[in-house]
């Protein structure tokens, strides 16, 4: 895919600055649009106001601009875009692909699947607490650019929900909506959301079935000693701009590109680190397991990715 075709995307939460995951996630998605000559957009996750941090949105986009991390268009904020999620919603329940559901997490706290409560309808007397997805139980496949052929039964994640229970929009439907109303056809991010494809291709066959994503690739995670994925969640420290050249070579480093033998080093400007990044990048050289992360700009892989 080349030219103006190619469509991705950087679609960071607002849950705290950004970290050493966050920047690799962003700086492969970036890397992978330019190399295409394709668009790069920044689209802010605001949908979970009880988890975002004031001024973190901000912090996050002045933080990809001093990487060189530099975006197409105007940034797209999930909170402004309700009529766009209610309109969805509304279509999915009118085909008869969504229904309403009852149960409460006490009540599934036994069972990893949906097990289909409410698919035939609702108990008498009783109204939605949220509203779920009705997947389609079958094989969904896809050729990931860096995970290798995949494929997932549909059982596996069952109907899943799209508007919750305390109003939220979930990020299954708003992520899926949002993509198709940019037009993103190139999906690169983290291993962790590789379960979730088979879900958001769904929905996007439903919504959209002419603009299916051509390119998906999930991006090997950084996992601290405990083998949790760095996150805001797990203290991950927040990367510091003063450092960029710096931390633009190591991330590239741990995507695999051959950075070292360019003559690059934390002296060189980001931009030219990043020019040489776009035009020499290669995703296949990207390994997919996991890597321990040990703070210190060290890194192995990790236990669990070797065992896989």
């Amino acid at each position: 895919m080349s030219g103006s075709g190619y469509v991705g995307r950087f679609a960071p939460s607002p849950t705290g600055r950004l970290h050493i995951g966050s920047l690799l996630a962003a700086v492969a998605s970036w890397c992978d649009a330019r190399h295409h000559d394709g668009k790069w957009y920044v689209r802010m996750e605001d949908l979970d106001p009880p988890r975002e941090v004031p001024g973190a949105a901000d912090d996050i986009l002045k933080t990809l601009a001093a990487f060189g991390l530099h975006w197409d268009g105007p940034v797209v904020w999930q909170s402004q875009r309700d009529g766009m999620y209610r309109s969805a919603l509304k279509s999915l329940l009118g085909s008869g692909h969504a229904f309403g559901c009852v149960c409460t997490r006490r009540m599934l706290a036994e069972t990893s699947v949906y097990p289909g409560t409410c698919r035939l309808g609702l108990p008498e007397g009783k109204s939605a607490r949220s509203h779920r997805f009705r997947m389609e139980d079958r094989l969904w496949s896809w050729n990931d650019q860096v995970q290798g052929q995949q494929h997932a039964q549909a059982s596996q994640s069952g109907d899943f929900v799209v508007r919750r229970a305390d109003g939220y929009w979930a990020y299954q439907l708003a992520v899926v909506v949002d993509d198709i109303d940019q037009g993103v056809n190139s999906i690169i991010r983290g291993a962790d959301l590789l379960e979730s494809t088979p879900g958001q291709m769904a929905l996007r066959e439903v919504l959209a079935p002419q603009e299916a994503v051509s390119r998906w690739g999930h991006l090997p995670l950084l996992v601290n000693e405990r083998g949790q994925k760095l996150s805001k969640q797990t203290q991950a420290k927040p990367i510091q701009p003063s450092r960029a050249s710096e931390l633009l070579i190591l991330v590239l480093d741990l995507l695999g590109q051959p950075v070292h033998r360019s003559g690059i080093d934390a002296r060189t400007p980001v931009e030219e680190i990043l020019n040489w990044a776009s035009g020499h990048w290669d995703i296949r050289a990207i390994s997919p397991k996991d890597r321990q992360w040990h703070g210190d700009g060290h890194s192995t892989r990790s236990p669990k990715g070797e065992s896989e």
